[in-house]
């Protein structure tokens, strides 16, 4: 004990140390208000356009219902709101949720076209990105790692110290310093995040399994900065060449391989299937409208014999040629959110490769915010979707008036389930690349040991 001591004492008296470890603690808290931030925002827009939704219904329904109402009018203007509250972790890793919509409002046209509104935002917005803990964790933790371990053994040689702290029988000198400054580093980081988490009240599962890849993933930077500090004989080069591992890991080979999967998976926008859907439904205008029934009938029969009607115009018609536009581009659909998956699972493949990768996914897994969670919201949204055209339907095709009472009976969005789950393959494939990483180093320090020299 007396010696840890003594060892943390020439930590603390380390500027450089101490001022790192001090600066990683207060850029993991900024970055968890960040991130706590970003979420009470998000859940004060949803409950601000669900107060407004309220009143935009009742003045539709004030409208519109009445005892001889047309169902038609009831279906085009009621906007029905949906919503993707943030998980009880996701100011940890918020992921796509700063460019991805959390409330969503839809009517019973067609869905494309309402879906992805959201991509019509300025992308240059997005390219900043957003500061939270999964930031911290992935980019800025494993320079306080370099800066703590790049003259772990270099500065002992350049001292003329080495030679004889490693005659001292023993000692575990090696053993004790990078465990001590795993622990500081591993405290610095993780304390604001358990802080956090305690005082939201979130899940302990997910707390834990966060916390687990930080501290993975702080022990494969540990491992590789030993390994490049116990090959070279000066400061400043264990520091350059540790600079230069962070540089091609985290920044340089990531962005290389993304280019690679974009080039190799090309994915439309959704807003192609938005303008596609639109093509459709504007020619639908010029063609006879038997033509359109005929399209809706094939994948609606219940309603075969109930299309006919008087006149150029009927709502029936409208949501009938929405609803084919939206079947007509089904397979385009069906094709852009494959490539995103495919994309998806690339990148997860990248993961056993580079670290980084591995555990910003898996830090995003653990916080729903992630491609799986997007895609689950749009599912809940194509089903309330669906019920809500099941809904009018009956109205449209029998020619029922839609009165005040009726609006009483909309459908009500049920809010998806959250998908957060522990990565284990990825888990497992980051714990088998930092266990080689840490062996090698390990191996490098006993090398040390033994000869005194590189």
């Amino acid at each position: 004990m007396s010696l840890l001591r003594a060892e943390l004492r020439l930590i603390l008296r380390s500027r450089l140390a101490a001022a790192s470890l001090a600066l990683l603690f207060v850029l993991s808290a900024l970055s968890i208000w960040s991130g706590l931030s970003a979420v009470d925002r998000q859940d004060a827009t949803i409950a601000r356009v669900t107060a407004e939704q309220a009143r935009d219904l009742a003045a539709v329904a004030k409208e519109y219902g009445k005892p001889d109402g047309e169902a038609g009018y009831a279906a085009y203007y009621s906007f029905l709101l949906t919503h993707d509250r943030p998980s009880p972790v996701a100011f940890l890793a918020l992921g796509q949720r700063d460019v991805q919509p959390a409330v969503l409002r839809v009517r019973a046209l067609s869905l494309q076209q309402q879906l992805y509104e959201s991509e019509t935002l300025n992308a240059e917005q997005a390219l900043p990105g957003v500061f939270d803990f999964a930031f911290v964790a992935i980019y800025l933790a494993p320079l306080v790692v370099i800066a703590l371990t790049h003259d772990l053994v270099t500065s002992e040689r350049e001292g003329g110290r080495l030679r004889l702290l490693l005659s001292m029988p023993g000692t575990g000198l090696w053993r004790r310093r990078i465990s001590l400054r795993y622990l500081l580093v591993t405290l610095a980081l993780l304390v604001p995040a358990g802080i956090a988490l305690v005082a939201t009240t979130a899940p302990v599962i997910l707390g834990l399994g966060i916390a687990a890849v930080s501290a993975v993933y702080l022990a494969f930077w540990f491992g590789l900065s030993l390994l490049v500090a116990g090959r070279v004989r000066a400061s400043a080069t264990a520091a350059a060449a540790s600079l230069g591992c962070w540089i091609a890991l985290t920044l340089l080979l990531p962005t290389l391989a993304n280019a690679a999967i974009a080039r190799a998976v090309p994915v439309s926008k959704g807003i192609d299937l938005t303008l596609a859907q639109r093509e459709i439904v504007h020619h639908g205008w010029d063609i006879p409208k038997a033509a359109t029934f005929d399209r809706f009938l094939a994948t609606h029969p219940e309603w075969r014999g109930h299309e006919k009607f008087e006149g150029r115009f009927h709502w029936k018609w409208l949501f009938a040629m929405h609803q084919v536009g939206d079947e007509a581009v089904a397979l385009q659909v069906a094709a852009y959110r494959a490539s995103l998956r495919d994309r998806e699972r690339w990148t997860t493949r990248l993961g056993w490769l580079l670290p980084n990768v591995a555990a910003q996914s898996m830090l995003h897994r653990l916080a729903d915010t992630d491609l799986i969670a997007q895609l689950d919201y749009q599912d809940s949204i194509g089903a309330f979707h669906k019920e809500l055209r099941s809904f009018f339907y009956p109205y449209l095709f029998f020619d029922r008036p839609f009165t005040p009472a009726d609006f009483d009976w909309l459908p009500s969005y049920a809010a998806r389930s959250g998908t957060a789950s522990w990565p284990a393959v990825p888990m497992l494939v980051l714990l088998a690349v930092t266990a080689i990483i840490l062996g090698a180093g390990a191996a490098q320090m006993r090398r040390i040991g033994r000869n005194g020299s590189r």
